[in-house]
């Protein structure tokens, strides 16, 4: 039975290998079980115990692993998810996922956790959806935003990496230090720290007390 994994799984690698030139990243994949199927038409491999593939700079990880479709173009990962994009430095974990990589969309769904280690910022929600060529990130249910400083909640989040602006609506709220801010929509610029308030505009500002001179 190993032998017949182990020939499964080379014939699979000559395969991906040959599909390199069509791409310009490698597809790689592993999986302490690989069962393969190579019909025209009817391309399917399942990975299951430590499965991985990598993609360009997207390493995904999971306890099973489906890639099928022409060119095996997609992915389904269930159990313990986790995605490190080295470039854009990403980290992402969650219950399942999909993956399209040669459009380059990530779709995370259960307990969606995301850690932008270039923003020092962590966001959670139900369903994320990563789209590396727009640089654009969304977020959906129960989202809360963590980073230095602030934190924000909201039902929907628009997240444009190349810009570092974020667009809350759905109730959302901003805690900048002290201060609490509650708007229809909020956007907030993570480079200069602004935060623009439309529809419903509600707040509360903390004011910092005086400090005695001597003699008082």
């Amino acid at each position: 039975m190993w032998w017949k994994r182990s020939r499964l799984f080379g014939v699979c690698i000559l395969f991906i290998s040959f599909l390199a030139p069509l791409y310009p990243d490698v597809f790689k994949f592993s999986g302490d079980q690989v069962n393969t199927t190579l019909a025209k038409g009817k391309e399917r491999t399942v990975l299951r115990g430590n499965a991985t593939i990598q993609s360009d700079n997207t390493r995904i990880m999971a306890k099973e692993i489906e890639i099928y479709g022409k060119d095996f173009q997609f992915a389904r990962c269930s159990g313990e998810v986790t995605v490190w994009d080295s470039e854009k430095k990403i980290f992402i974990t969650c219950e399942s996922l999909s993956y399209d990589r040669v459009e380059k969309v990530i779709v995370a769904s259960g307990n969606a956790y995301m850690e932008d280690r270039k923003n020092e910022m962590i966001v959670r929600g139900e369903r994320l959806e990563n789209r590396d060529k727009e640089d654009l990130t969304i977020i959906q249910i129960g989202v809360r935003i963590l980073k230095k400083d602030l934190s924000a909640r909201a039902e929907y989040v628009r997240y444009k990496r190349d810009t570092d602006i974020l667009e809350l609506s759905g109730l959302p709220q901003v805690f900048w230090k002290k201060d609490q801010y509650r708007a229809a929509r909020i956007i907030m610029n993570l480079k200069t720290d602004e935060i623009t308030l439309a529809g419903d505009v509600e707040g509360s500002i903390v004011s910092k007390p005086e400090k005695k001179t001597d003699g008082e």
